[in-house]
This record gives C-alpha cells, sequence and structure tokens, in this order.
C-alpha cells in the first residue's frame, strides 16, 4: 500500500445543512466544498469527523455525507472516512460501510464519555480493525475523548495489526509524539491533528496535517506542508506564523462553531449548527470578522 496518499494536508471537512433549521443535509453545496478544496490543492478530505458535527448525524446522515464525499472526489483525492464511536458496534458498522463505499482509510477516534481502560481501548480497535479490509488511522485526542492513547499502547496497536497505518495526533505533547516515533513501526504516519502545531511536527518526521483551517485556507496550509518537504524552511514559518492568528481565531469557541461561521461568512457554505453547537457570542464573533479581515478573506 502506498502510505505517501495520506501524506500532506487533509481537511476536516465541514457538513453544510440546508437552511437556518439544520435539520437536512445540503448535498449539492457538500458537493461544492468538495469540488472548491480538490481546486485549492487539498491532498485529501475527512468526511464526518468532529468537525463535520458527526456527533449530531444520523447513522443514515453520516454514511450518506461519506458517499458523497468519495464521489463528488471520483478518486482525484484521498477520503479518510470519519467512523468514530463511543459504541464499538457503531465503530464497526461505520467502518464496514466506509470500506464498501470505496474510501481509501477511516479514521477512528478514541471512545469517549466511557473512558475504557488501556484493554478497553485495544479491544475496540481490535473489532474496528478485524471488520474490514481498510487502513485504519488512530485519532488521539484526550482533550475530547477524556482519554489518551498513552505510546506504548498506540506501538501495540499498530503491531498487531496491520491495517492501523497511523494516528491523528492531537495531544499537543510534541514529546509524546516523539516516543510514537520511536516505539511505533517505522512507516507509522505521524499526522497532526492540531493546525498550529503542524510545522513542529513535520520536523520531528509528522507527514502533514488533519486540517480544520483548511475549511477556509486550503492553499495556504498546503504551502506549509510543499515548503516544507522542498526544504525552504524560511518560507514555511513565514506561511505558518501568518496562519497563527487566525488559527487562534478558529478555536476561540467549540470547533467547529467558528470554522463554520468563517466558511458562511466567506460564502463558502450555510454556517446553520446542529445544537447543542450554537451561534457565537457576539464578542467572539466580533474578533473571528476581525481576524479574517486582517488574514483578507473577508472585507
Amino acid at each position: 500500500m502506498d502510505r505517501t496518499k495520506f501524506h500532506g494536508s487533509i481537511v476536516a471537512l465541514v457538513t453544510p445543512f440546508a437552511g437556518k433549521s439544520a435539520e437536512k443535509l445540503d448535498e449539492a453545496q457538500y458537493k461544492k466544498l468538495v469540488e472548491w478544496q480538490i481546486k485549492e490543492g487539498t491532498n485529501g478530505i475527512v468526511p464526518c469527523g468532529t468537525t463535520g458535527e458527526s456527533p449530531t448525524l444520523s447513522m443514515e446522515e453520516h454514511n450518506r455525507v461519506v458517499e458523497i464525499c468519495i464521489e463528488a472526489a471520483d478518486k482525484r483525492v484521498t477520503v479518510i472516512a470519519g467512523a468514530g464511536s463511543n459504541s464499538t458496534a457503531e465503530a464497526v458498522a461505520y467502518t464496514k460501510h466506509a470500506a464498501k463505499a470505496g474510501a481509501d482509510a477511516v479514521l477512528v477516534v478514541t471512545p469517549y464519555y466511557n473512558k475504557p481502560t488501556n484493554k478497553g481501548i485495544y479491544l475496540h480497535y481490535k473489532a474496528v480493525c478485524e471488520s474490514a479490509n481498510i487502513p485504519v488511522i488512530l485519532y488521539n485526542i484526550a482533550g475530547r475523548t477524556g482519554k489518551n492513547i498513552e505510546p506504548d499502547l498506540m506501538a501495540k496497536l499498530a503491531h498487531d495489526f496491520k491495517n492501523i497505518i497511523g494516528v491523528k495526533e492531537a495531544s499537543g505533547s510534541l514529546e509524546q509524539m516523539l516516543r510514537i516515533k520511536e516505539m511505533c513501526p517505522k512507516d507509522f504516519l505521524l499526522t497532526s491533528g492540531d493546525d498550529a502545531l503542524t510545522l513542529p511536527i513535520l520536523a520531528i518526521g509528522g507527514v502533514g496535517v488533519i486540517s480544520v483551517a483548511a475549511n477556509i485556507v486550503p492553499r495556504d496550509v498546503v504551502a506549509v506542508i510543499n515548503e516544507f518537504k522542498k526544504g525552504n524552511l524560511v518560507k514555511a514559518q513565514e506561511i505558518n506564523l501568518k496562519l497563527q492568528p487566525l488559527i487562534r481565531s478558529l478555536f476561540i469557541e467549540t470547533n467547529p462553531i467558528p470554522v463554520k461561521i468563517a466558511a458562511e461568512l466567506m460564502g463558502l457554505c450555510n454556517g446553520a449548527l446542529r445544537l447543542p453547537m450554537c451561534e457565537m457570542e457576539d464578542a467572539n464573533l466580533a474578533k473571528l470578522k476581525e481576524a479574517l479581515k486582517k488574514y483578507g478573506l473577508i472585507k
């Protein structure tokens, strides 16, 4: 398997809804977003990640979004389907569907809220891996799940299950990521799960990012990675520094609230959110607008 297709900038794509009530998927707009991402140079797309509001999608909607993404991408870019759940049976069902639909891989977050033991985490991923012949990328984000996948457990998973090919690492700890690089197989993919840390993670052997910011500035997120790979470190640093204030503005409230509102302000899609995600506080909205203006994304 060519693992390089999972390198680069991969956008965790927002899910547009129709109308202010957000009751239905806007399938036409979703296809337009996929097309725009490909035109802007994005290397891959994650449908139904956290940024895609996966927790409030029904199973039917979740599967449909994955199908739309695969159809719209038409093998031009990599599609890594979100397949995470705190129910192992549900994660298995999403994984089977993604494999059948033709996704290149699945992204599976650590079970959230349940707070399973290390043995429970291992058995969760074992069930997912054994359910379908498809590459699996772990998603480690203790800040949202309540459980960190420790490097020794990650290494055991990577060695025991050959379809576990990498991790979207959002622990925020470069020291932990170095331990992952040390302990996991040499071809194990370390991908940034934090836009602010993409460049440092590349420097320690990371291969790219699964990005929130790429929803609105895909070219620049790609450029940081490409310039780094070409050895143009100063240029990569310049673009990275330019991105930082914008990235901070995208996390002044819980993701995906700011990025979806930003996408609406830029005319990319309807910014309607499903509860418990809700409209931004006025003061934070003003800060977001100011950041977008300074970046030249809105007037």
